[in-house]
C-alpha cells in the first residue's frame, strides 16, 4: 500500500480503537442518537472533516466549478428529501475515470468523474448519489463504531479502508489494501455490511422519489455497473465496496415499480456536464469531433440534438476550432439565454481564443442577475486572468472566498493570482488557507509567519498583525490537540 494511502488508513483506525476519540477533542461530549449511542453527531463531523484534508490532500480533484456546482445543487436536493439530521454537506470530485462514488462520516460526499461517464442520466446519477446520502443519513459509520465496541473491530476497518480506497486514484492501491482487509473480515461482519448496503438502496431510492427523481434508474444504474464488470478484467470500484447482485437489482426495480407513477423528463444540464467530462479525458480531439458530429446528424429527438449540439461545441473548443464552437453553441444561448452553464461556456470560449474584455462583457449582466454565483463568477477570473489583470482577480476571488470559504481550488488559484499581482503577504496567507483545508497545519503556520514578518516589515496596522497573530496561535492550538 502506498504511504499516503497507509497513513490515511492509519489516521482513520486511530479514532476507533481508542475510546472516545474525537479528532483532538476528547473532553467532547459522546451525545449519542437514536442509532449510534458511542458517537455524536459533532463527533462524527468533526472526523469527516479530517477526512476530507486527506482526501483533497492525497487525491487530484477537479475545479470546474460548473461540475462542482452542479454535485452540490443535485445532492442538496436530494439531501432536502432526505432522513439527514445534520444537513451539513462536503463534497468533493475525484479526477479518475473510474466509477466510482463514496460517503464518508460527517456528511462527506464524494464522486469520481467516471461516474458522469457511466451514468447515462440525471437519474441514474442521482441514484447513486441518494444511496451515498443515505449512508450518511443512517449513520452507518458510527453504527459500524458501536460494532466495533463489541469488539468486532475487523467489520469496521473493511468500512473504512473501502471509503479510502473509494478516494485513491491508484486502482492497484486500491484492491491491495481491499485484499489486506477483507482477509480479516468474518462471513457475519459482511452481512452486516451487505445490511447496510440494503437499507441505503431502500432509503436512497425513497429519497430520489421524493425529489422529483425516476426510483427506477436505481435498477438500470446498476444493471450498467454490473455489465460493466462483466466485460472489463477487473470490477469498477465502486463494486469492490458496494457490492450488486442480481437479486439487489430485482428488489431494486420491485421497489420501483411500487411507486405512485409520474412522468419524468430528460434534464439538459446533466448532459451538459456529462459532456465537459468526455471532453476532459478525449486524447484525441480531432476523432471527438467527428464521432460527435456523427451522432449530431443521427439525433431524432429536440434533447438528443441539444444535448449533442454542447458536446459538440465543447469538442470544437477543446480542438480549438473557436469559430465552430460559437456558432454551433449559439442556438442553444438563443433557446436558453440565462442558462449559466451555457453562458459560462461561451465565456470559456471567448477566453480560450484571447477575447477576454468580450467574457467579461458577455457576463457582467449574467453576474448583475446572479451576483456571488460560482460559475460565473470563476469565469469571470478566468477571463480577468487572461488580460492579465491580476489584482482585480485577486480581489475578486478574495472577496468571493466569504461564500465559498472550504473551496481549496479557490484558494489556490488565489495565492497564484496574488503573486502574479506582487502582494507576496497576500500570497501567504491564501497559502495558509489552502494548506489548512489540505491538512498540512505545519506548512499553513509557516505561511502564516512569513506573512506576518512582511506585515511586520512595511509597518502594518495593529490590527492586521494582532489577526495574523491570532490566526497563528489558533493553527497552533489545532496542531496540539491533534498531537495530544
Amino acid at each position: 500500500m502506498g504511504n499516503r494511502q497507509f497513513s490515511l488508513l492509519a489516521f482513520l483506525m486511530i479514532g476507533i480503537l481508542m475510546p472516545g476519540f474525537s479528532m483532538g477533542q476528547s473532553t467532547l461530549p459522546s451525545l449519542g442518537d437514536r442509532i449510534s449511542g458511542t458517537v455524536s453527531l459533532s463527533q462524527e463531523y468533526q472526523l469527516g472533516q479530517q477526512f476530507l484534508s486527506q482526501i483533497r490532500r492525497s487525491a487530484p480533484t477537479i475545479p470546474d466549478a460548473l461540475l462542482n456546482t452542479y454535485l452540490e445543487n443535485v445532492s442538496f436536493k436530494l439531501a432536502a428529501r432526505s432522513q439527514l439530521q445534520d444537513r451539513r454537506l462536503s463534497f468533493v470530485i475525484i479526477d479518475s475515470q473510474e466509477i466510482n462514488a463514496f460517503a464518508a462520516p460527517g456528511g462527506i460526499i464524494g464522486v469520481n468523474t467516471g461516474l458522469f461517464l457511466n451514468a447515462r442520466t440525471e437519474a441514474e446519477f442521482a441514484s447513486v448519489m441518494g444511496h451515498e446520502l443515505a449512508h450518511v443519513s443512517q449513520r452507518h459509520f458510527a453504527r459500524g463504531i458501536d460494532q466495533a465496541q463489541a469488539g468486532r473491530f475487523g467489520q469496521l476497518a473493511g468500512l473504512l479502508a473501502s471509503v479510502l480506497i473509494m478516494a485513491t486514484s491508484d486502482a492497484g492501491q486500491g484492491t491491495a489494501a481491499l485484499s489486506a482487509v477483507q482477509g480479516l473480515a468474518m462471513d457475519q461482519q459482511l452481512r452486516f455490511s451487505r445490511s447496510n448496503e440494503t437499507e441505503a438502496d431502500r432509503i436512497g431510492q425513497d429519497t430520489m422519489y421524493a425529489a422529483g427523481f425516476d426510483p427506477a434508474a436505481q435498477a438500470t444504474m446498476y444493471e450498467q455497473l454490473l455489465a460493466e464488470n462483466r466485460f472489463g478484467r477487473r470490477p469498477p470500484e465502486f463494486l469492490l465496496t458496494h457490492p450488486l447482485t442480481q437479486s439487489r437489482i430485482a428488489a431494486s426495480r420491485g421497489r420501483a415499480s411500487r411507486y405512485p407513477p409520474q412522468e419524468y423528463s430528460p434534464n439538459l444540464e446533466y448532459q451538459i456536464m456529462r459532456a465537459r467530462v468526455v471532453a476532459h479525458y478525449a486524447l484525441d480531439k480531432a476523432a471527438l469531433v467527428a464521432d460527435i458530429e456523427e451522432r449530431l446528424a443521427a439525433s431524432t429527438s429536440t434533447f438528443t440534438r441539444e444535448a449533442n449540439s454542447y458536446a459538440l461545441a465543447v469538442a470544437y473548443w477543446e480542438n480549438e476550432q473557436f469559430t465552430e464552437a460559437e456558432r454551433t453553441l449559439a442556438p442553444l444561448l438563443e433557446k436558453y439565454p440565462n442558462q449559466i452553464s451555457l453562458v459560462v461556456t461561451q465565456a470559456e470560449i471567448y477566453t480560450k481564443q484571447n477575447e477576454p474584455r468580450r467574457a467579461m462583457d458577455f457576463l457582467e449582466r449574467h453576474l448583475e442577475i446572479n451576483p456571488n454565483n460560482h460559475p460565473l463568477t470563476m469565469a469571470y477570473v478566468d477571463a480577468l486572468l487572461e488580460a492579465r489583470a491580476y489584482n482585480e482577480a485577486a480581489e475578486m476571488m478574495s472577496a468571493h472566498a466569504r461564500y465559498r470559504e472550504n473551496d481549496h481550488h479557490l484558494w489556490y488559484q488565489l495565492a497564484e493570482a496574488w503573486g502574479q499581482a506582487g502582494n507576496i503577504s497576500q500570497v501567504h496567507q491564501a497559502r495558509a488557507e489552502y494548506f489548512l483545508l489540505v491538512g498540512d497545519l505545519g506548512n499553513a503556520r509557516e505561511q502564516l509567519r512569513f506573512a506576518l514578518r512582511i506585515e511586520s516589515d512595511n509597518g502594518a496596522n495593529p490590527a492586521e498583525e494582532a489577526r495574523l497573530q491570532q490566526k497563528i496561535r489558533e493553527v497552533e492550538q489545532r496542531q496540539r490537540a491533534l498531537s495530544g
